[in-house]
């Protein structure tokens, strides 16, 4: 029985509060769940644009809020408040939430969004494990960003790992056997494989140059990845537009340094020189490797304008 006491010994389920009439609801059965925590690396602010971007466009609804009192260390990581003249507002108390939330095409998933806790992992892990086994998950992704010595001007690149062989073969470009500081998205892909639950991490890579700044680039390539994953349209217009002006922000940049230039054209060489003879699976194609044909395409394309229209 104390084989493995890992981890507080405390209830799991008293570390969130649920809204019952949601949380026990039938149709939150069988969905997806996409996870993402900020606090870990985070090169270029990737999961903070992606959970800001589900979180503003998809009308979220709470369905469990996590004790912040309980995960933080508050010294290590001070919220934020505005001192205005002579008083204080605008308290940016930490959340970590599990919601629902519905993408472009009409179809519900779940959202677990917020900051990465700093104490009481395996007591958290356990958590999240019960509830997605009293919801019945069908997939858990997750999505975490690292700087790598890539240029910008070549595509995102992406590390994929879980136990869903489907969604890794032909799409990770960097498959290394190396030893990293862990995340909780770490532990709790290792305690749902555990649990026999389907699972996938993406890891996005970030120019190094670039890590410290938003790069919305990045997060268009972790949300297409995730909705690849999940079968969901996840909205990239509004990040894609900002992409483009910060790449336009970038351009100006190098040109304006001889140093700079080199330092990219090197690691474009290098990049082009590991990259010859790599072939990438489409996002486009199915498990069995097959793109969508023009009728399911145009189906899509369809149901998408229709849920548009009833919006307006």
């Amino acid at each position: 029985m104390l084989e493995r006491i890992s981890g507080s010994l405390l209830d799991p389920d008293a570390l969130y509060a649920s809204n019952p009439a949601l949380f026990n609801s039938p149709a939150l059965r069988g969905l997806n769940l996409v996870m993402g925590f900020t606090g870990f690396a985070d090169a270029g602010h990737v999961v903070k644009q992606i959970n800001a971007e589900l979180l503003d466009t998809l009308d979220p609804e709470p369905v469990a809020v996590f004790d912040a009192d309980q995960l933080i260390d508050y010294r290590s990581r001070r919220p934020h408040v505005s001192f205005v003249e002579d008083h204080l507002q605008d308290y940016q108390e930490p959340r970590l939430a599990l919601y629902r939330l519905t993408d472009g095409l009409g179809s519900p998933f779940l959202l677990l969004a917020g900051f990465e806790p700093d104490l009481q992992w395996e007591r958290f892990a356990r958590a999240v494990v019960g509830i997605v086994e009293k919801l019945d998950v069908n997939l858990v992704t997750w999505i975490h960003s690292i700087p790598m010595p890539v240029p910008h001007t070549r595509p995102v690149g992406v590390t994929v790992h879980g136990n869903r062989p489907e969604l890794i073969e032909g799409i990770s470009v960097w498959k290394p056997t190396v030893e990293v500081p862990a995340a909780v998205g770490h532990i709790l892909e290792l305690r749902l494989v555990e649990a026999g639950r389907n699972v996938a991490g993406y890891v996005i890579h970030v120019p190094h140059y670039l890590a410290e700044a938003e790069y919305p680039t990045a997060a268009v390539a972790g949300l297409e990845y995730l909705g690849a994953a999940t079968s969901l349209m996840l909205p990239t217009d509004r990040l894609r537009e900002a992409g483009r002006e910060v790449g336009r922000q970038i351009a100006e940049q190098i040109e304006a340094s001889e140093d700079v230039q080199q330092v990219v054209s090197r690691l474009e060489s290098r990049y082009d020189e590991k990259a010859e003879g790599t072939v990438r699976r489409s996002l486009l194609a199915d498990e069995n490797d097959q793109l969508p044909n023009g009728d399911a395409l145009g189906a899509a394309v369809e149901a998408y304008l229709a849920r548009e229209n009833r919006a307006q």
